[in-house]
């Protein structure tokens, strides 16, 4: 079954917290689902410290684009910049569905951007967070602290909201994602 829909694509906008486990279920999700479009970011992050698949950039790059009009969205978070790229709504426009790594801080502003937009907010349990977040080794045991402190910060009002728990496995976890995914055959 195709994603592909006559008044243009989904811009899927994947929330959560740190640790939650967004980068492996988007994987998963784009092998359950092929015809789901990764969307990669645009990131002020060195590329060795690894994570998702991002164009890594410089503040002073990153800048530029932003005046260049390369991004659909851009924002600031944990002293990083992060932009979409512009050409997502080429995807979005042929009627493909696309998949992004998002924050809870852009997502009203991507609302009125996007005509067909939807948050797949993962969520976890407190536990389940701190001990993927250690196991990660990129954090200072105070930098986690912080990070568990918002991780049940509420999304804004007025959202498509889908929530998917990925606590159990990951195959579970996807498996029921995609079902949720899905659009509704007529």
């Amino acid at each position: 079954m195709t994603l592909a829909s006559k008044s243009g694509g989904r811009l899927i906008a994947v929330v959560g917290p740190s640790g939650v486990g967004k980068d492996s279920v988007m994987a998963g999700l784009h092998e359950a689902i092929p015809d789901l479009h990764l969307v990669r970011r645009v990131i002020t992050r060195a590329p060795e410290l690894g994570g998702e698949d991002y164009d890594a950039v410089s503040v002073s790059q990153f800048e530029t684009m932003v005046e260049d009009g390369a991004f659909a969205v851009h924002w600031r978070a944990h002293g990083l910049h992060y932009g979409i790229p512009i050409t997502v709504k080429y995807q979005l426009g042929k009627g493909t569905d696309c998949l992004v790594n998002f924050s809870r801080k852009a997502l009203t502003q991507a609302a009125e951007i996007f005509p067909r937009f939807v948050v797949l907010n993962i969520t976890a349990k407190p536990e389940t967070l701190a001990h993927r977040l250690a196991a990660r080794a990129r954090e200072t045991d105070e930098e986690i602290s912080k990070r568990l402190a918002v991780a049940d910060k509420p999304l804004p009002a007025g959202l498509e909201v889908i929530s998917l728990a990925n606590d159990g496995p990951l195959f579970q976890t996807i498996a029921l994602g995609a079902a949720l995914l899905q659009p509704v055959s007529l």
